[in-house]
């Protein structure tokens, strides 16, 4: 008897998580970023897991809470270069009284949750500075869409060092 949808789910220990509105420009970077790396016909370990988790806020806990390790991808709110890759631990978003994530429910609050119920994985996050979050466009913008294999390549070398 093969194991049914949720024990499937279960089993994968790493989650690759793309977050944002891809109804606005570079603001869904994060879900283009997974949809990419589900497409690209890559061959990721059974263990390893790749979600759009798009603007769901606390509904990503579930997701979330069973894995060993969670690689969350997001555009980042920071002053730099747009298409600048970041790599960090959700440490650092602790540390921050500002949103990193641009969404109305931060990491920061999402991650606060999985401390208090203990069951935080490790996590680490891939943010990449957008050139425009205001267009209602399902496009990324050039600078942003330049970045996306350099992106990819940061998402997996993170979610694979240890899988």
């Amino acid at each position: 008897m093969s194991p049914d949808w949720d024990e499937r789910r279960a089993m994968k220990k790493v989650l690759i998580l793309g977050i944002g509105n891809i109804l606005q420009s570079d603001d869904g970077v994060g879900v283009h970023i997974a949809n990419a790396i589900m497409e690209s016909g890559i061959d990721l370990p059974e263990e390893v897991e790749v979600a759009d988790g798009g603007t769901a806020g606390f509904d990503l806990i579930p997701l979330m809470q069973e894995k060993d390790r969670v690689v969350i991808i997001d555009a980042l709110n920071t002053d730099d270069y747009p298409g600048s890759v970041y790599r960090f631990s959700a440490q650092h978003i602790r540390c921050s009284s500002n949103r990193i994530s641009l969404h109305d429910v931060g990491l920061a609050d999402v991650i606060h949750v999985l401390d208090l119920m203990g069951k935080r994985p490790e996590i680490e996050i891939v943010g990449i500075v957008p050139a425009d979050i205001t267009t209602t466009a399902i496009r990324l913008s050039e600078q942003v869409e330049k970045a996306v294999p350099k992106a990819v390549k940061v998402v997996l070398d993170t979610a694979l060092h240890t899988a």
